[in-house]
């Protein structure tokens, strides 16, 4: 969970009940994903906590995202989140499996009352734990967010007291567009390469 930054350079948003919210949220992971060099794995870090409804969208979305690719790298699900006491023991265990991975990251945060609903796509890496005061690694070569409520005040009872609802619908649409992004990339990778093109994506 970390707070919403205010600059919106380099980001993509879009609100959960926007009618082609899912699609844009596709195009805009997937202009993101072209980022992956060749030999580069993808790995997704969903952070977050079930303990709390305002922050498992992370875990909401790894279980999702398992369930539609279960040999996909995923690390943070509802059965094993991955929250601020585990984070960098995950880190250094994806070190220590993958290569020079392109890590996406996901996770809840906390905005303006105007905000909530919105999910953003930014490249760039998050600070989880910055809406409850929490010093965590940076992480991610590109993040998704959600936000899910307002921040500044009580944020612990604000988490608390979060609607379910509105995470689950924006984990839903997070978890398909990363999951139909990465099918594409790999299309999009093995075209290439049967083509005889150098591969970037």
């Amino acid at each position: 969970m970390y707070k919403a930054e205010t600059a919106i350079q380099d980001r993509f948003s879009c609100h959960y009940e926007d009618p082609l919210c899912f699609n844009k949220i596709e195009k805009a992971i997937y202009a993101r994903m072209r980022d992956v060099e060749s030999g580069r794995e993808l790995v997704f870090l969903c952070i977050g906590t079930d303990r709390a409804t305002g922050d498992c969208l992370g875990p909401l979305v790894g279980s999702r995202l398992k369930s539609l690719s279960p040999s996909v790298a995923v690390f943070g699900t509802l059965e094993t989140p991955v929250h601020a006491t585990n984070l960098q023991e995950t880190l250094d265990e994806i070190f220590s499996v993958y290569t020079n991975p392109f890590i996406i990251a996901v996770d809840a945060c906390l905005g303006n009352v105007d905000r909530i609903g919105y999910i953003n796509v930014r490249r760039g890496s998050l600070r989880p734990g910055t809406a409850l005061n929490k010093t965590l690694p940076e992480v991610g070569d590109f993040h998704i967010s959600g936000v899910v409520n307002v921040g500044g005040f009580f944020e612990h009872m604000v988490l608390q007291n979060t609607r379910l609802f509105i995470v689950y619908k924006m984990a839903d649409i997070i978890a398909k567009g990363l999951y139909l992004a990465r099918v594409k990339s790999l299309s999009g990778r093995l075209s290439r390469e049967i083509e005889g093109e150098p591969v970037e994506s």
